[in-house]
């Protein structure tokens, strides 16, 4: 059997994400999802970097290869880096690819067929460009796609012009500047079934406008959706609440014509019938659909994503053709601490010569230049704003120069979008959309001022009338800091992702009150703990889950935290590297063995025993003793004194400076709370896992989802029997579930039950912060008072 490592095709039920220096980052990500995720994904196989190698030094194209660039001496020089990379694809089309690497591509694409129940399926090939030991290089958008392909000769032709494009102007001009060297990167080619599509698009995690991670971002055009890239359609536009998945703001626009596949092979322009053209190309169930699985996706990233959907005209399924991490907002956030930008702009009265969409936000002034041909981007000059139709990659080098970017047509996520976001270029698309175009409304030689953080481009330089402005102490206003009363009640955070600490670290939390290990093994350990102490590697898992929690915990220092250990359910464990071995087949996992039933068991111990050693290490070696742990889905008593025995075994003992909790989210941990408390320090209640088996109600079922609610009165009075018997024992009480950031009303009947921590999402902790002081401070009035308002609502069940 051939290792993965010397394989020539991959299935993408094969490939995990890990796999990007075998298959590149659009390849491995489809295999993700495929293998891992319950996303829909079209099927098919990814031919491999190891393929391309061995079809370049086979053929004897790499020594014409250096010998091309070698004689290429300015790469400035766009006449002579174009002949160059011409003569290179050339090469590498006209080359006979080695007779058995063509016939295991041709039998995969057979295979694809006989496994999808078609004869010579519909195919869409993806390039998909790896590095070898380069990990920091992105060739996202460098590479050709090629859509509606069919029969095994073709799918082979069509990826060796993959292997070609490799060695376009802007790809091998961006490897040059990067200090790339060609031989080091390689190509997958991702042949997977063609989605019949009469409507596609694009999607983020994060608003790109503004990198705002509570939003989800759409764009949807009619049929094929290489036409949003290339700019050519402006999008309909949706932003999705990502806590509700309901869409909060949309833009429609007319889309008059479509990339649509053609009944033999290829794909072809057609009007897009006049009456369809102002409808929406996605109803709003459709895109809440999207937008679940863009929540999902991010969730199992654990970084922001850029997606793009197809929906087949055959069955009105939808489908997930593509997924990347998001670059731009990613670092910027990560640089600014997550601070967004918050002006308050000078009004003016200058004249507003056009409106479109803001892509890339930014002020800049300058001298206009409109392009309508391609032809004439070699006049354009350094420090001009660029007003064009459209841009495409081969824009880029005159785009680098702009001082600003307006286009006519394009959306959120078209190309000029992308690009100047990634330069920080401002940058205003799909004027034409918004009334007229601004080709039409701009000539070049005039000034114009583009304002992209609000989509206006005015007449003439007011940049100074429209930058931000500042109050001063001179001008005798005071300048007032954001303030949050103190609270008894402590609001503290979630969080899951360490390295989004440093974008949260100025929140106004009193602490981390749940940090989630799970992202941690999917993110940085991806294998099975089991496993790894097999291959002889436990330190592995010590190393990278303290380094992982200490992040979190000397970013958030002095202030506590509290690291909920381990909580995976057998299937997602299943799912890391090596977890098959260890892991059984159960028809409810929910219920299964998850949580502390796993920490003493034989069959698992030892793996215990290294999240137990990380613990240990932050904080006994790092000196980081506001780290205090949790314990999940604990059945029984007994299990509680399972687990603190072996904890305080392994020399993590309750005391002082070391508190151990306990989640509350099973019936009996409210029933025994009396029992449990003489082995815990306190309690958080999971109100999800707990409103879900008080009520026997399986909250993902949409049959029976709607009887779901934490603030049912069963739930409410299991919480406030928790909270008087925690306290009778001193034991303290807080909350780490969705409800106090989706109710506020939950959050005043926590206070008023006397809860000692509420902890919520990042995005609400000032908001909860604001609302906890204000319902304590109404509770003294009340008291002070004898006046406040009387809850009628029998809380007790005794």
């Amino acid at each position: 059997m051939v290792e993965r490592e010397n394989a020539n095709v991959l299935w993408f039920d094969e490939l995990r994400r890990a796999d990007v220096d075998l298959v590149g980052g659009k390849s491995s990500s489809l295999g993700e999802m495929t293998s891992v995720m319950d996303v829909p994904v079209p099927f098919g196989f990814a031919t491999t970097a190891a393929a391309y190698r061995r079809f370049m030094q086979e053929t004897g194209i790499n020594d014409q290869v250096n010998a091309l660039l070698a004689a290429l001496t300015d790469y400035e020089d766009s006449d002579a880096l174009h002949t160059t990379c011409s003569q290179i694809r050339q090469i590498i089309v006209d080359a006979t690819m080695p007779a058995d690497l063509a016939a295991e591509i041709e039998a995969a694409y057979e295979q694809l067929g006989q496994r999808m129940g078609e004869t010579d399926p519909f195919v869409a090939i993806r390039s998909s460009a790896t590095a070898e030991d380069l990990p920091d290089a992105s060739f996202a958008g460098q590479q050709e796609s090629y859509l509606n392909i069919k029969g095994a000769r073709d799918v082979v032709k069509k990826v060796q012009e993959c292997y070609a494009s490799l060695f376009t102007d802007r790809a091998t001009y961006y490897r040059q500047k990067q200090g790339y060297p060609h031989e080091k990167v390689a190509l997958s080619a991702a042949v997977q079934m063609m989605v019949f599509s009469k409507a596609a698009g694009i999607m983020f995690s994060v608003d790109v406008t503004n990198g705002d991670d509570s939003k989800i971002v759409i764009d949807g055009i009619y049929g094929l959706g290489e036409y949003i890239v290339l700019g050519k359609v402006t999008p309909d536009h949706f932003v999705v609440d990502k806590a509700s998945l309901k869409i909060v703001e949309r833009d429609l626009t007319t889309k008059p014509v479509r990339l649509i596949r053609k009944p033999g092979s290829g794909v072809k322009e057609e009007p897009v019938p006049a009456e369809l053209q102002a409808q929406p190309v996605l109803t709003d169930a459709q895109v809440e659909e999207l937008a679940g699985y863009v929540k999902q996706v991010e969730a199992h990233y654990g970084c922001y994503m850029d997606m793009e959907f197809a929906l087949d005209e055959r069955t009105d399924k939808l489908w997930i053709v593509q997924a990347r991490p998001e670059t731009v907002w990613s670092q910027k956030n990560k640089q600014t601490g997550g601070k967004k930008e918050e002006t308050t702009m000078a009004t003016t009265d200058a004249k507003v010569l056009v409106k479109g969409l803001p892509a890339s936000p930014g002020l800049a002034a300058g001298v206009a230049h409109v392009i309508e041909n391609p032809e004439d981007i070699d006049t354009f000059k350094e420090g001009e704003v660029l007003v064009t139709l459209m841009t495409s990659p081969d824009w880029v080098p005159a785009m680098k120069k702009a001082k600003a970017i307006v286009t006519n047509n394009g959306g959120m996520t078209c190309h000029a979008a992308i690009v100047s976001r990634e330069m920080q270029i401002p940058c205003i698309v799909g004027t034409k959309s918004k009334g007229q175009a601004v080709t039409e409304a701009v000539k070049t030689g005039e000034v114009i001022t583009v304002d992209a953080k609000n989509g206006i481009v005015y007449q003439g330089d007011i940049t100074a009338s429209l930058q931000p402005a500042t109050p001063t102490a001179s001008a005798g206003a005071a300048v007032a800091a954001e303030y949050f009363p103190p609270t008894a009640t402590h609001v503290m955070m979630n969080l899951g992702d360490p390295d989004l600490i440093d974008k949260y670290a100025d929140l106004p939390a009193d602490g981390i009150g749940l940090m989630r290990e799970e992202f941690l093994w999917t993110t940085y350990i991806h294998a099975h703990p089991l496993y790894l102490i097999e291959k002889g590697e436990p330190d592995k898992v010590v190393n990278m889950l303290a380094d992982g929690i200490a992040k979190v915990a000397r970013t958030i220092a002095p202030r506590p935290m509290v690291l909920r250990l381990s909580d995976f359910k057998s299937s997602e464990y299943r799912n890391l590297e090596g977890g098959e071995k260890y892991e059984p087949q159960e028809p409810a996992d929910l219920l299964g063995w998850r949580g502390a039933s796993r920490y003493y068991d034989p069959k698992y111990i030892e793996a215990f025993k290294l999240e137990l050693g990380a613990v240990k290490k932050v904080r006994n070696e790092f000196g980081l003793k506001n780290l205090n742990v949790m314990i999940p889905f604990v059945r029984t008593v007994d299990e509680a004194k399972k687990v603190t025995d072996i904890m305080a075994a392994e020399g993590l003992q309750r005391g002082a400076d070391f508190k151990v909790y306990m989640m509350a989210e099973i019936p009996s941990n409210i029933i025994l709370a009396d029992q449990f408390n003489q082995y815990i320090d306190g309690y958080s209640i999971g109100s999800n896992d707990l409103s879900m088996l008080i009520l026997g109600c399986d909250r993902n079922n949409d049959t029976v989802a709607h009887l779901f609610d934490e603030r049912n009165l069963a739930v409410k009075r299991a919480i406030r029997h928790l909270i008087k018997t925690a306290h009778k024992d001193g034991k303290t009480v807080s909350i780490c579930g969705q409800a106090p950031s989706e109710y506020p009303e939950f959050t005043e009947f926590l206070i008023q039950s006397g809860i000692d921590y509420v902890s919520v999402n990042p995005d609400m902790v000032k908001l909860t912060k604001r609302n906890v002081a204000h319902f304590e401070q109404r509770i003294l009035l009340d008291q002070a008072t004898g006046r406040g308002r009387q809850d009628p609502t029998n809380y007790a069940w005794e």
